[in-house]
């Protein structure tokens, strides 16, 4: 299920963040979203819930970006 802008997020029962984006990405057949947590929780891998449609559903802090790059900018040092 996509999380959209404005869910917000919890770890439990304290609200810690709010998502500033989401959608689905065809590239990982996937619900990606992007938003802000307080900093306690902004450790990769840290577990965390967004509310969408007064359910909770389970989100994961993850590395940017969600997709690595395969491309070398011209003149780039290497």
């Amino acid at each position: 299920m996509p999380v959209r802008e404005g869910a917000l997020l919890f770890a439990g029962a304290e609200q810690i963040g709010r998502v500033t984006s989401g959608g689905h990405s065809p590239t990982l057949d996937r619900p990606i979203a992007m938003g802000f947590v307080a900093a306690a929780y902004a450790k990769i891998g840290t577990s965390l819930e967004a509310e969408v449609r007064g359910k909770r559903v389970p989100v994961q802090v993850t590395a940017m970006p969600f997709v690595p790059h395969h491309y070398v900018r011209k003149g780039a040092a290497k």
